[in-house]
């Protein structure tokens, strides 16, 4: 006999914990589904974790730059202070005890285990049955994409965890993968000591951006001794028992202690049942409407929407989800300004459509650009001021389809642009503004000037 409950929630990452939580909060009887740890990749494996870990590589920088401008300064970089930071602040060493005691704290109930769909309205995990009365909420996250790279599924390569969870850094590391994940944690190793190579199959690094911004903060990575390999494809791997080898497809080899494998991420719908609710298990996302239903009686939220593998994404649609599911009122889902941010040094903030995605949908652009170390609070910076803003503006109707901001704090510069964004404000009018004298954002102004009339 299937148990009786409100709502169960699959998966217990941040978009899930969020409306479990709060459904529980408004009373009513719900399940939290989850096989590995509350709280998801985000606090244990990503966002927390490996900002941890870019703090701490930007205060060595930043170090490293008072030669010239401020003194003299001795560097001796320790990763001891680092991964003692991620096991006791931020993982409690992997223990999602606190997170777990939150949700059944505001009267919901924990499953551990996998869930699945069990027919209209039915979810199983293990021998349990649990029939929902308002409704199921999928939100089951993402994991690592794997390349069909010949080798690579006989050798012990790190994916993200690893990396974060390294008691020490290696002496020299392969990146496979040059978008957000690989730079964020290339930059941080090579920080360290570590002796880095990246290798993107693209011509440029984060590719998902601006080729400006990739280009930029290529510069600056080769410049802190990174090597870079982009537009080279890895064809085959191999492990001899101390070192990685990578064979590219250019007839070049590299050869490493570890291999960190960051090609992105994808959902993962294998034995999660979709068939039994007559959806199509073979998706690489499931198709929702606006208030993110699936089928009647059946929503998604985070990774598995295929709107952005983001917390902050996660986060949105779950309060989306939590209205549905409550009746109460609230827009619909609006990815017109959807914020991005690596962080890198220099950070690369972005929101909204780049340029060849405003092209591709056939819309005229004109664009915009300025760069940093050109502006008064970039020349005052000046170590570590490598930078640029790059507006794209729809050109009839007069407003700002997205957005770049690279440089120091760059994705809190990014603010003020996806504000832009959302609200469709006038080029006219962000023309016409007043920007504080001298800030970083002020090169927004710059760049609004390059666009033109």
């Amino acid at each position: 006999m299937a148990e009786q409950v409100d709502v169960v929630v699959i998966g217990m990452g941040p978009g899930g914990e969020h409306v479990a939580g709060g459904l529980a909060e408004a009373g009513l009887a719900v399940v939290g589904v989850e096989a590995e740890l509350v709280g998801g990749e985000c606090p244990y494996w990503a966002c927390v974790p490996s900002k941890m870990m870019i703090r701490a590589g930007n205060l060595l920088a930043e170090a490293r730059r008072i030669p010239g401008m401020a003194g003299s300064a001795r560097v001796d970089a320790d990763w001891a202070p680092v991964a003692a930071r991620i096991r006791d602040e931020a993982t409690d060493d992997w223990d999602d005890r606190v997170a777990a005691d939150r949700f059944t704290g505001k009267g919901g109930r924990l499953v551990r285990g996998r869930g699945r769909l069990a027919g209209p309205g039915k979810v199983a995990v293990g021998d349990e049955v649990f029939e929902a009365r308002r409704g199921i909420v999928i939100a089951t996250g993402s994991k690592p994409q794997i390349p069909p790279v010949p080798g690579l599924d006989a050798v012990p390569y790190w994916t993200n965890r690893d990396a974060i969870a390294a008691k020490e850094p290696p002496r020299s590391l392969l990146v496979l993968g040059g978008g957000a994940i690989g730079v964020e944690l290339s930059q941080v190793y090579a920080r360290f000591g570590t002796r880095v190579t990246v290798v993107e199959a693209m011509d440029g690094l984060i590719p998902a951006e601006e080729p400006e911004a990739g280009e930029l903060l290529a510069g600056v990575l080769r410049a802190e001794g990174l090597t870079l390999r982009t537009g080279t494809r890895a064809e085959r791997v191999r492990h001899d028992g101390d070192a990685f080898v990578l064979e590219l497809a250019d007839g070049s080899e590299l050869t490493g202690d570890q291999l960190l494998v960051a090609t992105g991420r994808r959902a993962d719908f294998s034995g999660l049942g979709l068939d039994t609710a007559g959806l199509d298990p073979s998706v690489k996302a499931l198709p929702t409407d606006g208030r993110m239903r699936v089928a009647p009686g059946l929503w998604a939220l985070g990774d598995v929407t295929g709107h952005g593998a983001f917390t902050h994404v996660a986060m949105y649609e779950a309060d989306i989800v939590l209205r549905e599911i409550l009746g109460r009122e609230g827009p619909d889902a609006d990815y017109r300004a959807l914020p991005r941010v690596t962080f890198t040094d220099p950070e690369v903030g972005a929101v909204g459509l780049t340029e060849k995605q405003a092209r591709d949908k056939g819309l005229r652009v004109r664009t915009g650009l300025s760069k940093v170390p050109d502006s008064a609070r970039g020349w005052i910076h000046k170590a570590g001021n490598e930078g640029l803003v790059k507006l794209v503006a729809d050109a009839e109707r007069g407003v700002l389809l997205g957005a770049t901001a690279v440089g120091p704090m760059g994705g809190e510069v990014m603010y003020g642009l996806a504000v832009a964004v959302q609200a469709e404000v006038p080029v006219t009018t962000l023309r016409h503004m007043i920007y504080a004298y001298p800030t970083f954002h002020r090169g927004v102004e710059d760049a609004l000037r390059d666009l033109g009339a």
